[in-house]
C-alpha cells in the first residue's frame, strides 16, 4: 500500500489498521532516527493502536526522558541503545528509571575500539538502576573502517556484565545480515 507523505495520525493509523487485518501483527515499531523527537505524533498513533489490541514497541537511544514519559502509558516494550564514548549517561539513567516496569531492554554495541573501562561503566550504570533489565552486547558488524570485536572479547564482556547483570546477550546486528539497511 503507497501513500503519499507526509501522513498526520489519523492516516498512519489508518494503514496500521487495514495492515494489521490483513496480517497477523503482534506490535507496531516506532524506531527512528530518533522517535521521541516525535513525541506528539507518537502518542497519538500509538493509543490508537493499543485501541486495536496491539503491543506497541519503541526503539530510542534513551536520552528523552522527559519525552518518554509524556507517552510512557502508551509505550509497552522499550529497546534502549547504549552508544559509548558520548557521555550520555546521566540522561540513560533517567530515561532507565522512566521505563521501569515497561519490557525493556538495553542494546550496547561493541566494537573492535570499545574498552572495558567504558563497556563496565554502562554495565554498571544499568546494575544501578535494576539488575533485572536484559542487555543485549550486539558485535558491530564491520564496515566504513569501523573494527569488529574479536568473539574473546565479546564473550569476555558478557562473563563481566552477568557479574552484574542477570541476563546478558549476545545477538548479532540481523538486520545487516538480511540485508535491511
Amino acid at each position: 500500500m503507497q501513500k503519499k507523505n507526509p501522513l498526520d495520525a489519523a492516516q498512519v493509523f489508518e494503514v496500521i489498521k487495514a495492515f494489521s487485518d490483513e496480517i497477523p501483527t503482534q506490535a507496531v515499531s516506532f524506531t527512528g532516527g530518533e522517535p521521541l523527537l516525535h513525541t506528539k505524533f507518537i502518542g497519538e498513533v500509538a493509543k490508537s493502536v493499543k485501541n486495536l489490541g496491539l503491543k506497541t514497541f519503541l526503539e530510542t537511544n534513551g536520552t528523552l526522558y522527559e519525552e518518554f514519559e509524556r507517552i510512557s502509558d502508551a509505550i509497552d516494550i522499550v529497546s534502549m541503545d547504549i552508544k559509548l564514548g558520548q557521555n550520555l549517561f546521566a540522561r540513560h539513567e533517567k530515561f532507565l528509571r522512566a521505563a521501569q516496569g515497561k519490557d525493556l531492554y538495553v542494546k550496547i554495541v561493541v566494537t573492535g575500539e570499545t574498552t572495558p573501562e567504558e563497556f563496565l561503566s554502562a554495565v554498571d550504570l544499568i546494575a544501578r538502576v535494576d539488575r533485572e533489565i536484559l542487555v543485549i552486547l550486539q558485535p558491530v558488524t564491520p564496515v566504513k573502517g569501523i573494527c569488529a570485536a574479536s568473539a574473546e572479547k565479546i564473550l569476555s564482556f558478557q562473563a563481566a556484565a552477568l557479574r552484574k547483570i542477570k541476563n546478558v546477550r549476545v545477538i548479532p546486528q540481523t538486520h545487516k545480515f538480511i540485508n535491511l539497511l
